[in-house]
C-alpha cells in the first residue's frame, strides 16, 4: 500500500480558525506528567477510533491501546476530552490536551503540525449511502463523473482523496462530526458520506435509512489504492513524551491484548498486519 500524498493548507487552516491562541504554547514534559500523575488525552467521538460512551467511559482502538501504555508508563490517571476532529491539531498546539488517541492518519502536512507515534492501526475507505444505494454509487470516483454531492467530515483526510480524484468542492458539503453523516445521507442533503470503511459500518448499524455502500473500491490515487495508518498525536515540543508512547506501543503490539483490542472494534487481520508496514518517518516523509 502507499504513503498518501495529499494535504490541503485549508484543511488545517479551518481547524487553526476555531481554536485559539493560535500559536503554539509550552505542553508539560514527559517527566512533568508523570510527576502529576495524570494525562490528558483528546478524542474526537468517532466510533470505532476514539469516543466516550454513554457511560462516560473512553473507548476505542485508540484509547484502549492508550489506556495500557499509560499503566505501563506509570501514568494512573487519564482526563479524556472530547472535541471535534478539526479541533485536534489545534487543541495540541495550545496545550488543552497533552496527546490526542483518535488514530489521526498520519500524512505529511499534519507532520509539520505535530508529533506522531509509530502507527498503531491501518484501515481502508468506505462510503455512507441511503438504503438501497438509489445513486449505486461504490466509489469516491463517482462523484468526479457524475453530479451527485459527497459529504465530508470537516478537518478528515477525504478532502484530499476527493480533490486528487477531481472531484469540485462544489460538490462536497462538510459535516462538523459523524453524528451528522446519518440525516445528511438519509435526507438527500447529500449521497454519500465518504469516510473510513469503519467510520462507515458502525453508522449503518445505527439507521435502517443508510447503509455501508457494497462493492466498495478503494481510491485508486496515482496509480495506487488508498490506505491510512492511524497513531497517537503529541504537540511538538512533547518528543520525549512521543518517544515513551512509541516505545511501549512497540511492544504492546506484540501482545494478543493488542490484537482483540483491534479485532473487537472491528479493524481485520489485514488492518492489523498492515499497522507494521509503514513507519511514521516513511508516512511523514510522503
Amino acid at each position: 500500500m502507499p504513503l498518501r500524498r495529499f494535504r490541503l493548507a485549508l484543511n488545517l487552516a479551518f481547524g487553526l480558525a476555531i481554536c485559539t491562541p493560535l500559536a503554539a504554547t509550552q505542553a508539560a514534559t514527559f517527566e512533568q506528567i508523570k510527576e502529576r500523575g495524570q494525562i490528558r488525552i483528546a478524542v474526537a467521538n468517532e466510533i470505532p477510533y476514539g469516543y466516550v460512551d454513554l457511560n462516560g467511559q473512553a473507548k476505542g482502538a485508540g484509547p484502549d491501546v492508550a489506556r495500557e501504555i499509560m499503566k505501563r508508563l506509570g501514568i494512573d490517571k487519564i482526563e479524556w476530552i472530547t472535541t471535534s476532529f478539526s479541533s485536534l491539531i489545534p487543541g495540541l498546539r495550545a496545550d488543552h490536551f497533552d496527546m490526542v488517541a483518535a488514530e489521526m492518519a498520519i500524512l505529511p502536512e499534519r507532520c509539520k503540525q505535530v508529533l506522531f507515534s509509530e502507527p498503531n492501526t491501518s484501515y481502508g475507505e468506505g462510503l455512507l449511502v441511503a438504503s438501497g444505494n438509489p445513486q449505486d454509487l461504490h466509489s469516491y470516483q463517482d462523484f468526479a463523473d457524475s453530479d451527485h454531492k459527497v459529504a465530508i467530515m470537516a478537518g478528515a483526510d477525504q478532502l484530499e482523496m476527493l480533490q486528487a480524484l477531481g472531484v469540485s468542492e462544489d460538490r462536497m458539503v462538510t459535516i462538523s462530526n459523524n453524528a451528522d453523516a446519518i440525516s445528511t445521507v438519509s435526507t438527500g442533503r447529500a449521497a454519500a458520506y465518504a469516510a473510513t470503511s469503519l467510520t462507515v459500518s458502525e453508522l449503518a448499524k445505527q439507521s435502517n435509512r443508510v447503509e455501508a455502500a457494497a462493492n466498495f473500491t478503494d481510491p485508486i490515487i496515482n496509480g495506487e489504492p488508498v490506505r491510512s495508518w492511524g497513531g497517537f498525536t503529541f504537540s511538538l515540543d512533547s518528543q520525549d513524551l512521543r518517544d515513551a508512547v512509541s516505545e511501549e506501543l512497540a511492544k504492546f503490539k506484540q501482545t494478543d491484548e493488542w490484537k482483540q483490542i483491534l479485532s473487537t472494534y472491528g479493524f481485520s487481520d489485514t488492518d492489523a498486519s498492515e499497522s507494521t508496514s509503514r513507519t511514521t518517518e516513511q508516512l511523514c516523509a510522503g
